[in-house]
């Protein structure tokens, strides 16, 4: 087998874009949230109520970035910010789509697999 190339994962390899955005944990909650149309900042809290108000602003601005999202600021007197999906989001949701299907057909196996490792884990002390 040949080794690794130490240069496999350049800094401005496509890779590094990948992975941030779907192996997040928040980042596609968020992006669902927004597939209907825009929402603000209290409203996404709702659905996601195991997420910190920190952890939410943090991943907007990540999304927001990453030109998943756009952040809209409007209201006199009282302000108010909506985000919303931008094309680039929207493409996204069919990638999350594709994974959330594999993840239901595979759900027994993925629960088994964690159960054996747990089990053998406590057993073997590994």
């Amino acid at each position: 087998m040949e080794p690794l190339a130490p240069d496999m994962f350049e800094e401005l390899c496509p890779s590094e874009f990948g992975p941030i955005r779907f192996a997040d944990k928040w980042a596609p909650l968020v992006l669902q949230c927004l597939e209907v149309g825009p929402r603000r900042f209290s409203e996404l809290r709702i659905p996601l109520p195991r997420i910190t108000p920190r952890m939410l602003t943090r991943t907007l601005r990540t999304l927001e970035r990453d030109g998943m999202i756009t952040r809209t600021v409007s209201g006199e007197g009282r302000t108010q910010v909506h985000y919303a999906l931008t094309p680039l989001g929207h493409s996204a949701l069919d990638v999350f789509a594709v994974i959330s299907a594999w993840t239901e057909k595979h759900w027994d196996d993925l629960l088994w697999a964690r159960e054996a490792y747990d089990t053998a884990g406590a057993v073997g002390g590994s």
